[in-house]
């Protein structure tokens, strides 16, 4: 059977573009390992197709042989929900080589491209072309577009332009059958039925196989301004950023805040960066201001919002970026928090969503809590406050082995987060998915209602559980 599907993907795709483990010059190690090296599986086959036509013929040859199919863009996910099992049985189907912008349409504020396009080669295209595409994250220099929508991706710029989800128009979709749904396109209303489109968005590959989309452009910001500030408390962070709603209004297009031990790392294991601030503070918190005038109103629009939060006692000091390059190190800064808590060793992640009027309580509970139960433990509190989305990271104790903390205390420390988050009316996933990670906690936090609807959508579209199986929900 594996011959024969071999066979036939080689003939779906050409030879060259088929990679197995058949071939000792293949080393399929990059298609099989978890970005965060949590997972390493063995593929049947690692299969590139250049075009929707040959995913489709991929997917037919799939099915007919009953093989499961794993989707892959960058393999920048967090959650395990995009490289194989180690059966040995799964083809892993790469989009990268599908990567062109296939049009631009300025009238329309739309771009349309493929699923394999970079997430930074798809904001400079937009750029080049006079546009803003706004989603933005840490992994923008080696994500694609299809993973950013497959996982419903969010980033720093939720609090103005929202998710993936909302900047997208419409989808070309390849289903669990082979079949090719044609939904490019970029109307802004369209009330003919049931919305495929958001039914395929943030379902991690386990639908269908996103191969185009087109998303929303926006005009370029006349002038983009950041500042940081630090704060007391983390209500003054909340309170800070009602003032700066009030102040920006549209032009608020973030809002991040970085607990001081997530900024100590970044300081203690990359010095050069230059941290402000944080060795004073409890919290940081970083603003942006996109202006459609000019730098001078921005510059304006933030001297009026920091000298009334000076007022008010919600900001203890301030520094506004003077030059593009500042800003780009502030923001660096921010996202080097990942890099530096890897530095420190192994830890426990969670990306969590809170309603932003209840971060403070949830986070003083939950911080007394796991630390009452885990002496020493060490949190890691960062994220992008504005919408409500925090990274709240548990790290070993200083002079623990963090291995052992991990395989020792991680399913209960996730069961203590995660019945908090529930507790405070959030979710387990706000923005990294659930992928096979969090699979088996959905059907404890998830509604039963909702969760019924969503293995009904899954058995009927796709009856023989061959898409990307075991992520977002367990075989039933």
């Amino acid at each position: 059977m594996s011959a024969d599907l071999l066979q036939a993907l080689r003939a779906a795709v050409g030879p060259a573009q088929v990679l197995t483990h058949e071939d000792p010059a293949a080393d399929l190690s990059a298609w099989e390992n978890d970005w965060r090296k949590r997972a390493q599986g063995r593929a049947l086959a690692v299969v590139r197709p250049g075009s929707t036509a040959e995913v489709a013929a991929v997917v037919r040859a799939c099915a007919q042989a009953g093989a499961a199919i794993v989707p892959q863009g960058g393999n920048t996910g967090l959650v395990v929900g995009s490289v194989p099992d180690d059966s040995g049985t799964q083809v892993v189907l790469s989009l990268t080589r599908m990567n062109a912008v296939r049009a631009i349409d300025g009238a329309n504020l739309t771009m349309t491209v493929e699923a394999g396009c970079v997430l930074q080669s798809l904001q400079d295209a937009a750029e080049n072309a006079g546009f803003l595409f706004p989603l933005s994250l840490a992994a923008e220099g080696s994500c694609t577009i299809g993973g950013n929508l497959a996982t419903n991706a969010g980033g720093t710029q939720v609090v103005r332009y929202g998710n993936a989800r909302e900047l997208c128009l419409g989808l070309e979709v390849v289903t669990a059958q082979g079949e090719v749904w044609h939904g490019l396109t970029g109307l802004r209303k369209d009330n003919t039925g049931y919305d495929l489109r958001d039914l395929f968005i943030g379902s991690e590959g386990t639908l269908g196989v996103i191969t185009a989309a087109t998303l929303k452009l926006y005009p370029l910001p006349a002038a983009q301004l950041t500042a940081w500030a630090a704060v007391p408390t983390l209500d003054a962070a909340v309170a800070l950023l009602g003032l700066a709603h009030q102040h920006l209004g549209a032009g608020l297009t973030g809002f991040e805040v970085m607990g001081q031990f997530a900024l100590g790392l970044v300081d203690k294991h990359f010095p050069a960066l230059r941290v402000p601030l944080w060795a004073d503070s409890p919290y940081c918190v970083l603003l942006e201001n996109s202006d459609s005038e000019s730098e001078e109103h921005a510059r304006g629009q933030f001297e009026r919002l920091l000298e009334t939060a000076f007022e008010q006692g919600l900001v203890s000091d301030a520094v506004v970026a003077e030059s593009l390059s500042q800003a780009r190190g502030l923001w660096h800064i921010r996202e080097s928090i990942p890099l530096a808590q890897a530095e420190e060793g192994l830890n426990i992640k969670h990306d969590i969503s809170i309603p932003v009027s209840r971060i403070p309580a949830f986070c003083a509970e939950t911080d007394a809590l796991l630390q009452r139960e885990i002496p020493g433990v060490r949190l890691v509190n960062f994220g992008h406050l504005g919408d409500g989305n925090l990274h709240y990271n548990v790290q070993a104790p200083a002079d623990g082995d963090a291995k052992k903390f991990l395989n020792e205390q991680e399913t209960r420390v996730n069961t203590l987060v995660f019945d908090a988050v529930a507790r405070y009316d959030g979710s387990i996933s706000a923005e990294h998915g659930v992928g096979s990670l969090k699979a088996a906690h959905l059907p404890h936090y998830k509604d039963p209602v909702a969760l019924g609807l969503m293995r009904a959508i899954k058995q009927a579209l796709d009856p023989h559980h061959l898409m990307n199986p075991g992520r977002v929900l367990t075989h039933p």
